[in-house]
């Protein structure tokens, strides 16, 4: 009997290290010379992100921060969707920042679409908010990793699972 072979196609964000990032995030806010007095804060509510801050211009440096220690913990920036920027109590700017968990489903039939059409002997199905992929060959589950690698879908994708029976 053949093998089959499998991985699949997600995206996952580890929310504690997001968290960790947060919290060095305020811990660097409260050190800096340009915040002091401010009301700039950054909070980890679900899975999105809480901007607070004076103006527009903390606000942006705020975000700047976030992303220097996201990048440190090693979590994708593409992961992130920015929200638009409103005003808040105090007068202060709030900007909701969301944070992908799992592949939206509009995605999820771009990539099988996009497996479907490199004609490769493989089979792709949708799998909720991820896609797993399977062939007999090893070798093909390999050149669609390195095919699906170079394509930019505008979201962060891992390829976890990995299975041979």
């Amino acid at each position: 009997m053949a093998k089959d072979n499998s991985f699949d196609i997600a995206s996952k964000v580890d929310l504690e290290e997001v968290s960790n990032a947060v919290q060095q995030t305020m811990k660097e806010v409260r050190q800096r010379f340009d915040f002091k007095g401010s009301e700039s804060d950054v909070k980890l509510e679900k899975s999105e992100l809480v901007l607070v801050s004076d103006d527009e211009y903390k606000l942006n440096a705020l975000i700047e921060i976030l992303q220097q220690k996201l990048v440190k913990r090693k979590v994708p920036l593409k992961a992130l969707s920015y929200g638009k920027i409103e005003s808040a109590l105090g007068a202060t700017l709030r900007q909701r920042v969301g944070i992908q968990q799992g592949i939206p489903t509009e995605k999820t039939k771009e990539i099988v679409r996009f497996i479907r059409d490199t004609k490769l002997k493989v089979k792709s199905t949708i799998q909720g908010d991820s896609v797993r992929v399977s062939s007999r060959d090893r070798d093909t589950l390999q050149d669609i990793i390195a095919l699906l690698k170079e394509k930019d879908f505008g979201i962060d994708i891992q390829f976890t699972n990995y299975r041979s029976q």
